[in-house]
């Protein structure tokens, strides 16, 4: 037995379900195939933002560092605006797995 309480707007509710022990396997073979359903969707495709923060964490992966103003100029490069490879530049800043030291006058940014 199943029993259900609330309400439905201001309506309340109080509904009793009788269920015998083959009502119950349906109803868990039924939740099992949903589940595997949800478990083998493809994985959610990157938007054009995390894309491009990928490849700008991958460039400077790659480099190992990159002075401020070369990887402003390479993030400016790979966007195609100022002001989106400033984004991508400040994103660098705040990450765990960057450090930017100060070389004179000049960012120096880190790959950890």
């Amino acid at each position: 037995m199943l029993r259900i309480r609330g309400s439905i707007g201001d309506w309340p509710v109080d509904l009793t379900l009788e269920m015998d022990d083959a009502d119950w396997a349906r109803l868990g073979a039924q939740l099992q195939v949903e589940k595997a359903e949800v478990s083998a969707a493809p994985p959610k495709p990157l938007n054009q933002d995390d894309a491009l923060w990928q490849i700008a964490r991958d460039l400077l992966r790659k480099a190992g560092q990159l002075s401020g103003p070369d990887l402003l100029d390479q993030l400016e490069g790979l966007t195609g605006s100022a002001a989106s490879g400033k984004r991508l530049l400040v994103r660098l800043r705040h990450s765990p797995d960057v450090k930017v030291e100060s070389v004179g006058d000049t960012p120096l940014y880190r790959w950890l």
